[in-house]
C-alpha cells in the first residue's frame, strides 16, 4: 500500500508516519521507485502500537524508542521485554525526595522481601511507591501504610489476572500491547472500580449516621 492508504488505516497522519521513520520508530517502506514505497501489515500494526504507547501509555518518543528496540530484539526473552515496557509505564514523580525516603524504600525492600516478589527493590516501580510512602508521612497519614499488605493482596491477583490477558498472545507486538492495555487502561478500570466500592462501602458504614 502507498503511504496515503497507510495513514488512512492507521489513523496516523503522513507527515506523522514519516517522522517515526526518522525517528526509527518505523521501518521505511520498500522503495518502488525514487520517490514512491510500498508498506504492509506489519507498518500498520507498528503504528498503532505506537500511538497506544504513546496516547494511553503516555510514553514519550525516546521512551517509545527504546520499547521498539527491545521488541525487534528477537534474542531478548518476552519477559525482559514486558519489563522494559512495564518499567516504562511507572509514573515517575517530580519531586525533591525528602528526609524519609530511605525509611520508605527501606519499608517497599521489606515488603518485597516478606512477599518473596522477584523484583528488584531499586526498581522504578519500587522506587515510585517508596515516594508515594514519604509523601504519607509527610502529610500526617503514615498510618495508612497499615493497609500496605491488603493492598498487595489486590495488586497479586490483579497482576495475575493481567499476565492471564497476556499469555493469551504469542506474538511479540501483541504481547507488548496486552501489556499497555492491561497496565494503562486496567489502572483507569481498577481506578473507576475501587470508586464505586469506595461509594457503596461509605454508604454501608457511614450511610445512616446522617
Amino acid at each position: 500500500m502507498r503511504i496515503g492508504e497507510l495513514s488512512r488505516r492507521a489513523g496516523v497522519s503522513v507527515p506523522t508516519i514519516k517522522f517515526y521513520v526518522r525517528e526509527g520508530l518505523l521501518p521505511a517502506g520498500e522503495l518502488t521507485s525514487p520517490n514512491q514505497a510500498s508498506y504492509g501489515e506489519a507498518h500498520v500494526q507498528r503504528l498503532r502500537l505506537i500511538r497506544a504507547l504513546l496516547d494511553v501509555g503516555g510514553l514519550s518518543v525516546a521512551a517509545i524508542r527504546e520499547v521498539i528496540l527491545a521488541i525487534d530484539d528477537s534474542g531478548r526473552p518476552v519477559h525482559k521485554v514486558l519489563g522494559t515496557v512495564a518499567d516504562r509505564l511507572v509514573p515517575r514523580y517530580d519531586r525533591e525526595p525528602g528526609e524519609g525516603i530511605e525509611e520508605a524504600r527501606e519499608r517497599v525492600g521489606a515488603l518485597i522481601a516478606a512477599r518473596g516478589w522477584r523484583v528488584h527493590p531499586e526498581s522504578a516501580a519500587a522506587e515510585a511507591l517508596a515516594a508515594a510512602l514519604e509523601a504519607l508521612e509527610e502529610v500526617g497519614h503514615g498510618a495508612f501504610t497499615e493497609a500496605l499488605d491488603t493492598y498487595a493482596d489486590a495488586a497479586e491477583r490483579v497482576a495475575r489476572a493481567d499476565l492471564e490477558y497476556v499469555a493469551h498472545h504469542v506474538v511479540r507486538e501483541e504481547l507488548v500491547e496486552s501489556v499497555v492495555v492491561g497496565t494503562v487502561m486496567g489502572d483507569a478500570i481498577f481506578s473507576a472500580l475501587r470508586r464505586l466500592a469506595q461509594t457503596d462501602a461509605s454508604d454501608r458504614v457511614f450511610g445512616g449516621a446522617g
